[in-house]
């Protein structure tokens, strides 16, 4: 199976415009990103995907990049635009702001696509902070671990646990914490986009839920690892502490 990393880089981010070409380490944060997702066994390629020049013309000294239209809706959206003129079998979507993503992250979600149309990642919820912080996104999965539902709600609701702590619910209870990578076959990929903005989707702000009300099942791959973001500008200092940390143990 030919799969193909693609990474959505929009420069107009409301929080911290110009996000992807900010510096850390010296080293602009998309190509940070580009670096890991080499280090994937299961890509065939990397591409980054951008609607914005300034991206293009940093991003083409190290990567493949094609611009897309500036008014997709989400992260698929942009990404199918690419996937429609590229010839591949799947592809793994990977957020542009993770300069320290684990490339066996990237392989188990691609490797869940040879059962599944679709597939992301999870990780058990450890701390009470995130427990009920509406940007920590929560999934709960089925038996065959397909997701359920998504939700910026802490679920499931625990009825016999409902007055303790959040970190007795947590003992009592493996809640799980959505990680925003996607694996997708090319097809079920071009065929989610051809969808409007569902009810769900808009009510929680999350496309994935797109996805499962048209029907599409989503592969939930338990990992034991925490994404680590640059959401805001005060977050480059605190990546690039990790990053030298880690660099002085390697």
């Amino acid at each position: 199976m030919k799969v193909l990393g693609i990474i959505p880089a929009r420069f107009a981010s409301t929080r911290f415009p110009g996000k992807p070409l900010a510096l850390i380490g010296g080293v602009p944060l998309i190509q940070r990103v580009v670096e890991r997702c080499r280090k994937a066994k299961s890509l065939s390629d990397v591409i980054v995907a951008t609607d914005d020049t300034r991206i293009w013309e940093a991003v083409q000294n190290f990567c493949q990049v094609e611009m897309t239209r500036p008014e997709h809706p989400s992260g698929s959206d942009r990404i199918a635009e690419v996937a429609a003129r590229c010839a591949c079998d799947a592809v793994v979507n990977i957020q542009g702001d993770e300069p320290l993503i684990d490339p066996t992250v990237i392989d188990a979600v691609a490797l869940a696509l040879n059962d599944n149309e679709m597939s992301t990642a999870a990780t058990t919820i450890r701390g009470a902070d995130e427990y009920d912080n509406p940007n920590v996104v929560k999934v709960v999965v089925n038996a065959a671990g397909r997701a359920l539902y998504f939700s910026r709600r802490t679920i499931p609701y625990l009825r016999e646990a409902a007055s303790r702590s959040a970190n007795e619910q947590l003992a009592a209870f493996p809640f799980l914490k959505h990680l925003g990578i996607y694996g997708y076959r090319r097809e079920t990929l071009l065929r989610l986009v051809r969808y409007p903005v569902s009810p769900l989707e808009n009510a929680e702000k999350l496309e994935q839920l797109r996805a499962l009300e048209n029907g599409i099942g989503i592969a939930v791959v338990k990992v034991d690892y925490d994404s680590v973001g640059v959401d805001l500008p005060e977050d480059v200092g605190r990546v690039e502490k990790l990053i030298s940390h880690r660099s002085n143990t390697d």
